[in-house]
């Protein structure tokens, strides 16, 4: 689509969709072995069918990654800074997070048996995926993809070579669930954090956010050339900090968002413990009650017995009574 002085038109704009066939064949054939695990998962187990919610956010997480890949925004991110911005939080974070909280992963090993089952348990379990998923290497690597494409010369070989583009959309993909898995998932990786520890991953990630985009905001000049060749939008320098002002706010957002995704279960999950806690402290109160007609009315040596050592003693002696009824019906 030829550009005109004015830029495009917003009809122009949603228009805009690019079929790129190495981008479009993975995306569907995801979408189509997803949905055939899940049939799978629902034919061999029908009291426990996979969760359609999991399945929404795996179907979802890859229509980001259309919208990210083959839309307008695909066309414009070499174009305008502030547009590469937007395309890079929607393949670093939040497909990334939609699809691992799809657990495709679980659902490859419930769908399928062995020697399958055992070969994804295996590659899974293996030293490289390991070493990858950890922590310690996912949370520098996160950080050097971050500075490296947005602090340095970089975006001046995206913006005049399409394969190296290509190749940094597919590195902001695998990097965002490399780092997220460990922070964001439960996938059955050898890395099983607690969920404080998981919730801190994710708060390592935000400084990172944070200082790009403020530095960003702060330059003066224009740090890449190439995104230059255009007669319309926002001078360059102002689209560096449209985009720093983007990275900065909207990247931090989303992982706060992304925080309290993995907080609320965890406080939820408290508070159900703590439910059923009292139900069994209820219970067991209430079965002290039901027999103490077992509990003296004082201990041996005198002294009286107080309410809460009166139930304590009631359960003792009812328990006592069980075990000599048991004694008794075995001894016949």
């Amino acid at each position: 689509m030829a550009l005109t002085a004015a830029g495009p038109t917003t009809a122009e704009i949603a228009a805009d969709w690019s079929w790129r066939p190495l981008v479009l064949v993975p995306l569907v054939a995801a979408a189509v072995l997803y949905l055939w695990g899940v049939l799978r998962v629902r034919r061999e187990h029908p009291a426990r069918p996979w969760p359609l919610g999991r399945s929404a956010a795996f179907l979802g997480g890859l229509a980001v990654l259309a919208v990210a890949l083959l839309s307008a925004i695909g066309r414009y991110d070499t174009v305008l800074f502030w547009v590469h911005m937007v395309q890079h939080l929607m393949l670093i974070m939040v497909a990334p997070a939609l699809l691992i909280h799809g657990r495709p992963l679980i659902l490859a090993m419930h769908a399928t048996h062995n020697p399958w089952h055992g070969r994804i348990k295996r590659v899974l379990r293996s030293r490289v995926v390991t070493v990858v998923t950890c922590p310690l290497v996912a949370i520098p690597l996160y950080a050097a993809v971050v500075v490296v494409t947005h602090l340095t010369s970089f975006n001046n070989l995206v913006v005049r070579q399409p394969a190296v583009a290509a190749a940094e959309e597919a590195t902001y993909l695998l990097v965002g669930y490399l780092y997220l898995l460990s922070g964001f998932g439960e996938e059955p990786i050898r890395w099983r954090l607690s969920r404080p520890a998981k919730i801190l991953v994710l708060v390592l990630s935000m400084p990172i956010d944070t200082f790009t985009g403020i530095t960003l905001l702060m330059t003066t000049t224009n740090p890449w050339p190439a995104y230059a060749a255009r007669s319309w939008g926002p001078d360059p320098v102002t689209d560096v900090h449209y985009g720093g002002a983007m990275m900065w706010i909207a990247g931090d957002t989303i992982m706060i968002a992304l925080m309290l995704a993995a907080l609320v279960p965890w406080v939820a999950g408290r508070t159900r413990s703590s439910a059923r806690l009292r139900l069994v402290e209820n219970a067991r109160r209430a079965a002290m009650d039901r027999y103490a007609a077992y509990a003296p009315a004082s201990r041996p040596g005198g002294g009286d017995v107080d309410e809460d050592e009166a139930r304590l003693d009631a359960y003792n002696a009812w328990l006592a009574a069980m075990a000599e009824r048991d004694r008794r019906h075995g001894a016949r």
